[in-house]
């Protein structure tokens, strides 16, 4: 099964929610560290409610130490961005990839895109940046998820 990396999350809120989507859909999450905010915080824990207590998240210290936990195991890096080339609906998934979010307030850095071996975007309306990242991920795991059931 695929599963949904967070690139140093910096509001508790949509981690929170992001992880509870993980937990309903059956999705694994990763967190990449540093996050901006403690794990602990209320905002974190009110949005993932008690559904945090039944996802797997893997913690990983760092971008170095999550991309080498990622080639051991062999995953493929499907980055979600604004600056994607491929629409998410025209890309095809596979049960090893790892979709990854940026941070809400920057996004990935350009060493995360250069190690990306896809870069996805969802099409907005003209004039409009982006999506709520917890939507972002929501949209793309049902489409992973869809594919691969």
């Amino acid at each position: 099964m695929p599963i949904l990396a967070l690139y140093q999350p910096d509001i508790p809120q949509n981690c929170g929610t992001m992880l509870r989507t993980c937990a309903c859909l059956g999705v694994g999450a990763a967190i990449i560290e540093p996050a901006g905010f403690p794990t602990t915080d209320r905002h974190f824990r009110r949005a993932g409610m008690d559904y945090l207590d039944h996802v797997r998240i893997d913690r990983h210290a760092s971008w170095e130490a999550f991309e080498a936990w990622r080639r051991r195991e062999g995953r493929r890096l499907v980055l979600l961005t604004t600056k994607g080339d491929t629409a998410y609906t025209d890309f095809a998934f596979r049960a090893d990839d790892v979709l990854l979010v940026g941070r809400e307030s920057a996004g990935a850095p350009d060493h995360v895109h250069v190690a990306a071996d896809a870069r996805l975007v969802i099409p907005v309306r003209e004039g409009l940046r982006s999506l709520n990242v917890a939507v972002s991920a929501a949209m793309v795991l049902g489409e992973a998820l869809r594919q691969l059931r």
